[in-house]
């Protein structure tokens, strides 16, 4: 009888893992704070509820997003949702925070909003001040515009991120994230920091199970699974905390919190300038959702230049920078001009839309901007090409 009962214990640890150990509770890495009371209320009452999610490529993608869907339509039959996916590829706080207004808050008043950007932010080396700046200016604008606004904020994984969480620090996207969370009782999901873990644990491997920051079925499935968790500990019935809580301070006072587009044909141009009002590229290369087909500002040659008279504390231009980007010199109230490179690494592979700060701590009131085409560009570039989709300030 023993030696079964040996033979047993030996064959069982031969099928468990080396480093066989429990598995990490997803509570571990959700933060309620002050919850979702206006949803819940919704939810409860049966009134219509509107949903949005605000993101990069990992929000567009199919995935978490519509299990998320599905999970509220099927836990609240009676509720008529309306989904806003407004998630679009390589996009990060900087975007987001001025195409809040017109790809979500323009459709109507929103409910509850998924909020995502840490790994577009890493990817895109927005700097950590911008960061802040930019997720305030979305959780403030968000707020203005509807006082009740439930909102989640994610922090989703990437190889930098579990690299970083294995020598015992917190990636700066993470803690920032984390900052205007605490700041505005938000709840926050890390899943950067969830990946990271289980992975240490042994509970799946990243080449063989996630594959890739843009998850696998098997990553997409670990993302719902762990937003749903909070959905099921925050929605709930008892919604008396549900009133109209003043703003604090905010954390940085130059926040994107009025950020907007303004239209390209506001500008002044010389002649080395084209308005197209149905841009597509010419050269085969690929595009971004919302990014083709749509009004864009063209100067393919040195040399040309503009203006614009704007009013606010911020400016930039959203471009894309194909294969032939070029650099353009950019002088704010006729100040030194400085200049700007508009290649990117993913420019040789598409049009990427690619958000340019020029300013982004103005004193309130009017300002001019000036650009022009500069005579040299990035060796990898084939030209000296500036197409701008959008200008875009805070108010």
């Amino acid at each position: 009888m023993n030696k079964w009962i040996l033979f047993f214990s030996v064959t069982l640890s031969m099928v468990l893992p080396a480093k066989a150990q429990q598995i990490l509770p997803v509570e571990n890495y959700l933060t309620q704070r002050s919850g979702l009371p206006h949803t819940s209320y919704k939810l409860s009452e049966k009134q219509a509820c509107t949903v949005a999610f605000l993101g990069g490529s990992i929000t567009f993608n199919p995935g978490w997003r519509n299990k998320i869907c599905r999970y509220l339509t099927e836990r609240f039959p009676d509720t008529r949702f309306r989904f806003i996916a407004a998630g679009i590829p390589s996009l990060g706080s900087l975007p987001h925070a001025f195409r809040l207004q017109r790809d979500v808050l323009d459709s109507g008043s929103v409910d509850l909003l998924f909020l995502e950007a840490a790994v577009n932010d890493r990817a895109n080396t927005t700097d950590s001040i911008t960061q802040v700046r930019a997720l305030e200016g979305i959780v403030r604008h968000a707020r203005i515009s509807n006082p009740l606004m439930d909102i989640i904020l994610m922090s989703f994984a990437d190889p930098d991120k579990t690299s970083i969480y294995s020598h015992g620090q917190v990636p700066a996207e993470v803690a920032n994230h984390e900052m205007v969370a605490v700041h505005y009782q938000l709840p926050s999901v890390n899943l950067a920091k969830e990946v990271h873990d289980k992975i240490e644990n042994n509970e799946f491997d990243w080449n063989k199970d996630f594959k890739d920051l843009h998850p696998s079925p098997f990553g997409q499935d670990l993302y719902f699974t762990s937003l749903k968790k909070l959905l099921e500990l925050t929605l709930v019935s008892n919604y008396s905390d549900r009133l109209k809580v003043p703003l604090p301070r905010p954390l940085d006072s130059a926040s994107f919190t009025s950020g907007s587009y303004l239209a390209i044909p506001t500008a002044k141009t010389d002649n080395g300038w084209h308005f197209d009002a149905d841009w597509a590229p010419a050269d085969g290369l690929a595009t971004r959702p919302g990014f083709v087909h749509v009004p864009v500002l063209s100067a393919v040659k040195a040399g040309a230049t503009l203006s614009l008279n704007f009013k606010g504390t911020a400016i930039g231009i959203a471009v894309l920078s194909g294969q032939d980007a070029g650099i353009v010199s950019y002088s704010i109230d006729n100040s030194p001009y400085k200049e700007i490179d508009l290649y990117t690494p993913w420019s040789s592979q598409l049009h990427l839309p690619w958000y340019i700060l020029f300013d982004g701590n103005l004193k309130s009131g009017a300002h001019l901007l000036k650009i022009k085409v500069a005579s040299s560009h990035n060796p990898q570039s084939k030209g000296n090409a500036c197409r701008i989709v959008y200008f875009f300030k805070n108010q």
